[in-house]
């Protein structure tokens, strides 16, 4: 059997039949993200830098190269090998569904993935010199903050992405997409879901690991442990917490124990926190029979920022209020509106002697 990822519960490992030295490899793979538990990294990050790491070794067992042996041009031929489509033996014909096709946000991820497992080398006395450029980081906003950000540098060293990315403003949605998704919903559950999403701005990991004795119905606010375990506390409107009570009061099974807000409702798992492919899957049958396709957490949750920018929030408290790490994250929402452009550029003409 192949290389995979395999997981048990919160821990996720790389699992499979390896050749020759690629046992060391393996191991070192897996001691790795032992690491990242043990530095209570999310449970989401630490499963896609697991399938990171298994996408790394099946290139390095295509070229015959083991971790010990990369140098920094294998890099440039992992980057390269991500866009190229997949070929069987003696064909000439790419079929469409057999294109890795990578997008540069994900080569990135990946290469920050291959990164931290060369730094976590470097520490463990594997290999003398990590092959991957580090960040550039100095100071501030920009201070040296990755995964072995607790050990300090020896060298400063020149890099950061390897591949350009597009800079996108966030992507919102509009209303009648919103009520569209919002009508074909057939439970307070899911309509509370969602409304936690666009009042509240929560990523969807967040509404999923939402404890009940975090919500404060007085208030009417709920506290939240976001990406790096940093807690914030956020004020939601009153539409959320109706759904809320009508899906505790009438869905949620009686003698639920489970500590998370919103858990199965039916079958044999009934009672039990709700998963992430239940959430997708949830997301992927209203968007087709609402007709609503651009409907998913993230884009509600930027209609969120999107909207509280565009009202003239301070942007520190919008940063609080979402979660994120750096200002320059919550800058990406203040964005005008092309009405608003035309309207300040039409007053400024007026004005105008010429």
């Amino acid at each position: 059997m192949g290389l995979r990822v395999a997981g048990d519960g919160d821990v996720f490992f790389v699992a499979g039949d390896v050749a020759g030295g690629q046992h060391d490899d393996l191991e070192l793979v897996n001691r790795f993200l032992a690491h990242l538990k043990g530095r209570n990294f999310a449970r989401a990050t630490r499963r896609a830098y697991a399938y990171d790491a298994l996408n790394f070794l099946r290139f390095l067992a295509g070229q015959g190269v083991g971790l010990a042996q990369v140098r920094p041009s294998d890099l440039f031929d992992y980057l390269d090998w991500q866009i190229q489509p997949k070929r069987t033996a003696g064909s000439t014909v790419v079929r469409l569904s057999e294109r890795r096709g990578a997008a540069p946000a994900t080569q990135n991820r990946r290469i920050a993935a291959v990164r931290g497992l060369f730094e976590f080398a470097v520490i463990t006395g594997v290999v003398v010199k990590s092959p991957v450029p580090a960040p550039r980081r100095t100071s501030g906003l920009r201070a040296r903050r990755g995964m072995l950000g607790h050990i300090p540098a020896r060298h400063s060293r020149p890099g950061g992405r390897l591949v350009r990315q597009q800079r996108l403003l966030p992507e919102s949605l509009e209303l009648a997409e919103i009520e569209a998704f919002l009508s074909d919903l057939a439970s307070h559950r899911d309509r509370a879901m969602v409304l936690l999403m666009l009042l509240g701005g929560l990523r969807a990991a967040e509404v999923r690991g939402l404890l009940l004795a975090e919500v404060d119905v007085g208030r009417r606010q709920v506290r939240v442990v976001g990406k790096g375990s940093r807690e914030r506390v956020v004020p939601v409107d009153r539409p959320f917490f109706a759904e809320l009570a009508a899906y505790l009061r009438l869905e949620r099974p009686a003698d639920c124990a489970t500590e998370q807000c919103f858990v199965v409702l039916r079958g044999p798992t009934a009672g039990q926190p709700l998963t992430e492919a239940g959430m997708r899957r949830i997301f992927r049958t209203h968007r087709a029979r609402s007709g609503a396709a651009r409907v998913r957490p993230h884009r509600l949750r930027h209609t969120y920022g999107t909207q509280l920018a565009a009202a003239g929030i301070d942007l520190l408290v919008l940063r609080d209020l979402m979660g994120h790490a750096s200002p320059e994250t919550t800058g990406k929402y203040v964005h005008l509106s092309a009405e608003t452009l035309a309207a300040e550029y039409s007053a400024a003409r007026r004005e105008s002697p010429w």
